[in-house]
């Protein structure tokens, strides 16, 4: 431990760090992606079945209709758990792995680093999330299915063994991964712009509303440019768990190449968007509440790495 400005905190890159931005992922990521369950059960109908749910509003009122208020929180369990692991895995591991490349390879440029430890913890998250998906898809597009994670799961595995549980883990990957990358590598630099650009200060200035601000502003933009990039792999997702094609080349003859990056991108920009923004300021809060900074760009000792590189 040490003291800044009066107050104890957990020092930098110690394992009690990792732990602190692991707890915080898990908790930012699984509370938003519970608060959106409604609007994530709408979009993998959309996805599943365009014809029928083609628009939000029209959308939300025949699953109103036919399935009852009910049906919009199916798979809630799913999306809590399964995106809080994911959450926990992904910002934990990416703190790791920023500052092990960043040490490792000072002669690359900054998006390099970016890109190799998101896609990095971004693999293993996906590894966490992959059964929990699997589960929470089928629930939310079969009513009959299961009713959640503890009876779906011994269905699921009784169905189809424990292969079942990631039958979509490579598009999950196609999907994650450069949404991942992209995510991670605007928000670090949206930062930095901010600051050096717009605010003119540096972040260590700034109280504390400010930082959470920029924090805010920068996952917005952020969540918004990933979500165009993984359009494409989050259909075929959908498309696979609800056994729709057989295999990814089948998945996107079937739903065609316009449709992989049209079809259900307005319901997900207005999901995504406001979901990534409030990760990162729940993430961020509680980094400042345990007097760790706020994120984006390098520490002080990986700037001066990079400065005499």
């Amino acid at each position: 431990m040490r003291e800044v400005r009066g107050r104890s905190f957990v020092e930098e890159f110690s394992p009690g760090y990792y732990g602190i931005c692991s707890l915080g992922g898990m908790l930012s990521a699984g509370a938003t992606h519970l608060a959106i369950t409604p609007l994530d059960v709408l979009k993998v109908n959309m996805q599943v079945n365009p014809i029928k749910y083609n628009s939000i509003l029209t959308g939300f009122s025949t699953l109103w209709k036919e399935q009852g208020p009910s049906s919009l929180w199916r798979g809630w369990s799913g999306k809590l758990f399964g995106y809080g692991v994911q959450g926990g895995f992904k910002f934990g591991l990416y703190e790791y792995f920023k500052r092990l490349y960043s040490h490792a390879l000072v002669d690359q440029n900054r998006t390099f680093i970016f890109f190799l430890s998101s896609a990095s913890a971004q693999v293993f998250a996906d590894l966490a999330l992959c059964p929990f998906e699997a589960i929470k898809v089928q629930v939310q597009t079969q009513p009959k299915y299961a009713k959640g994670l503890m009876d779906g799961f011994p269905k699921l595995y009784k169905a189809e063994g424990f292969a079942g549980f990631y039958r979509g883990i490579l598009p999950l990957w196609g999907r994650n991964l450069p949404f991942s990358m992209v995510m991670f590598s605007t928000f670090e630099h949206s930062v930095d712009l901010i600051y050096r650009d717009i605010i003119q200060r540096k972040k260590e200035d700034c109280s504390r509303v400010q930082q959470l601000g920029v924090t805010c502003l920068a996952g917005y933009v952020a969540g918004a440019v990933g979500t165009v990039i993984s359009n494409p792999a989050d259909n075929i997702v959908s498309s696979l768990y609800n056994k729709k094609a057989e295999n990814m080349l089948q998945a996107m003859k079937n739903i065609g190449l316009v449709n992989l990056f049209t079809r259900s991108l307005s319901i997900r920009i207005t999901l995504v968007g406001p979901v990534v923004t409030l990760q990162w300021f729940f993430y961020d809060t509680i980094k400042l509440l345990n007097g760790l900074p706020t994120s984006g760009g390098l520490s002080m000792h990986q700037e001066e790495a990079y400065s005499s590189a």
